[in-house]
């Protein structure tokens, strides 16, 4: 009995664990994702490489795709919709990065959650390009039943009047409806939202579903 006990207590662990949910494998099945690991044997971009601009030149056709990502899946995410829509890529960096360690940085995405806080963001988007984006894209993982309170910052920072936004998020196994949701509220100055896209680690390896969404929502022909 003691010992189905102690399964059960390392169950729930795992449960609470999973709530800071999806950006990054700490891996252990396929489809669970953790902001944690920089370890991805799925094959996770370098988030310092040069095709992550984090000065966007508001030149390219229009479209910007902003994400967070801790250690590589919203980036992964991020980088198929620039490679169907060849949009500029932001990519949103806190100035005190996250742990790496997975249960403290669950700690501290929970603190910032429970404190309505607004980490700082490294970089900043020239407010001369800015105003070249009719189309932004805005993406994150699923952290404690919602957006990392950093993507709060950055929808704050900026004026989305005219614009359109499509929010976007990856995460383990749910919230991703009211992550989106809460990606368009923040947002709510602009003029129009598009309907967004949640997905796992698993599904971005079929690249046809970011590509699949594009053309539902006339972003692509």
């Amino acid at each position: 009995m003691k010992k189905y006990f102690v399964y059960l207590m390392m169950a729930l662990a795992a449960v609470t664990f999973n709530a800071c949910s999806d950006d990054d494998p700490l891996q252990k099945e396929p489809e669970t994702e953790q902001p944690g690991n920089q370890d991805d044997n799925e094959g996770t971009e370098n988030p310092d490489e040069p095709n992550t601009p984090d000065e966007p030149s508001g030149d390219s056709n229009n479209i910007l795709v902003a994400y967070f990502s801790w250690g590589g899946t919203t980036q992964r995410m991020a980088q198929q919709i620039v490679a169907h829509t060849e949009a500029d890529l932001f990519r949103i960096e806190p100035v005190t990065p996250y742990p790496e360690d997975y249960t403290e940085c669950t700690e501290v995405a929970l603190e910032e959650r429970d404190s309505d806080a607004r980490p700082a963001i490294s970089s900043t988007i020239d407010e001369e390009a800015w105003a070249e984006y009719d189309t932004i894209f805005i993406g994150c993982p699923v952290w404690w039943h919602t957006t990392p309170m950093i993507i709060c910052t950055f929808a704050e920072s900026y004026d989305f009047a005219g614009k359109t936004v499509v929010p976007f998020c990856t995460y383990a196994s749910t919230y991703r409806d009211e992550t989106l949701a809460r990606i368009a509220e923040l947002t709510s100055g602009a003029e129009v939202h598009l309907d967004g896209l949640g997905l796992t680690s698993g599904s971005l390896n079929n690249e046809s579903n970011v590509e699949n969404w594009l053309r539902e929502i006339g972003i692509i022909e």
